[in-house]
């Protein structure tokens, strides 16, 4: 199969540091061309990939000091894909939804991954006005704004089954959070309960320039004595050793997150995840196996000793079967595959069964998830 896919400029495929979309299109990318497919990608000059790529941009926008407006950039990639669009099978997108309008000719042969929140009201208008381009979900909880967009399937995040080995008997005595400095990512929280409980943190986070004030504010003056270490953005090698030595990856969000890759990454570490009910996390983190889900920060606290007893080789098991890269490339195939069945596409041989959730929606139900 031809495969085009289009990657955000922001960071490169994959990013140096933090992020997660792009990191997913790497992991993606790689797999999908380890399985015989001709995949082209759209992305930042400076990506690595085994890949045809195309270069949108010299390097990644974000590491850019000339850039101040990345939309320009946005358009000459898409007149770029435009123009060759007949060469591919399929085309799949994961820059939101900027290419709606100038490829709604082609909505059979396109896939767009959701990465980012959904409970946006401005976005309901949106999926109305283009319901014939079809959407992937990549957690259930992140399609229950949109129940009247065209989702076709559920697909969630994975990972390189070697990316990270497993630490079975961490050395580090401490906890873990990685991500990105802002409110509703739950530093504070995290702060607080590693105090309470008089556990070492070590921050391994990223602080976006709109993050900058809050960060100096709010998160920076609780960074006091040995007990709190802020590390700040570290690389996929580093992050195999950061997760790996800790007791528990803190997850204590406070907002819709639409998966977590950091909860996974945790998990093919070996190391528990502690999280609060939101958004993904009940589908991403098996309670009592994985780790555990809490309601407030005062269970938070209570639960933490709970999580750090885990079996952390029972956590690696349950990664390598429900989150590795090459299921992920899978479902992905049929979900292609299915599209095509639509517009009449040869299929690839042996992977031409149709998903249920597109079967059932061209039967008008309610599609479904596949995981």
């Amino acid at each position: 199969m031809k495969i085009a896919q289009i990657a955000p400029l922001i960071e490169s495929v994959p990013p140096r540091f933090y992020g997660g979309t792009e990191r997913v299109v790497s992991y993606l990318t790689e797999e999908l061309v380890r399985s015989g497919h001709e995949v082209t990608l759209f992305a930042s000059g400076d990506s690595v990939t085994s890949a045809q790529l195309v270069s949108c941009a010299t390097r990644a926008l974000r590491l850019d000091p000339n850039v101040r407006d990345p939309i320009p950039y946005y358009m000459l990639m898409l007149d770029r894909v435009r123009e060759c669009a007949d060469d591919f099978d399929i085309l799949h997108f994961h820059i939101d939804q900027f290419h709606f309008p100038l490829f709604r000719r082609l909505a059979g042969r396109t896939v767009t991954t959701l990465h980012g929140r959904q409970d946006l009201p401005d976005l309901r208008p949106l999926y109305f006005g283009f319901h014939e381009m079809p959407l992937v979900s990549i957690s259930d909880a992140q399609r229950v704004p949109i129940q009247n967009a065209n989702v076709v399937a559920t697909v969630y995040h994975g990972l390189p089954l070697d990316l990270h080995q497993p630490t079975f008997n961490p050395r580090g005595g401490y906890l873990a959070f990685l991500g990105r400095i802002s409110p509703e990512k739950g530093v504070d929280r995290a702060i607080k309960v590693a105090q309470t409980l008089g556990i070492p943190l070590k921050i391994a986070a990223k602080v976006d320039r709109v993050d900058e004030a809050y960060f100096l504010e709010q998160i920076a003056p609780l960074l006091k004595g040995p007990d709190l270490q802020f590390i700040g953005e570290i690389d996929e090698q580093e992050k195999t050793d950061f997760l790996g030595q800790a007791l528990a990856l803190m997850f204590l969000i406070d907002w819709p997150e639409p998966f977590g890759m950091s909860m996974i990454e945790a998990m093919a570490c070996g190391t528990p995840v502690l999280a609060l009910r939101r958004g993904s996390v009940e589908e991403v983190v098996e309670d009592g196996l994985t780790g555990h889900i809490v309601d407030s920060i005062e269970e938070a606290t209570v639960t933490l000793p709970r999580v750090m007893a885990l079996d952390r080789r029972a956590v690696r098991r349950r990664f390598e079967d429900r989150f590795s890269a090459t299921r992920m490339a899978n479902e992905y195939v049929r979900v292609y595959n299915s599209l095509l069945v639509r517009t009449n596409v040869k299929l690839v041989p042996n992977q031409a069964e149709p998903l249920h959730t597109t079967a059932a929606e061209l039967a008008n139900e309610p599609s479904e998830s596949i995981h």
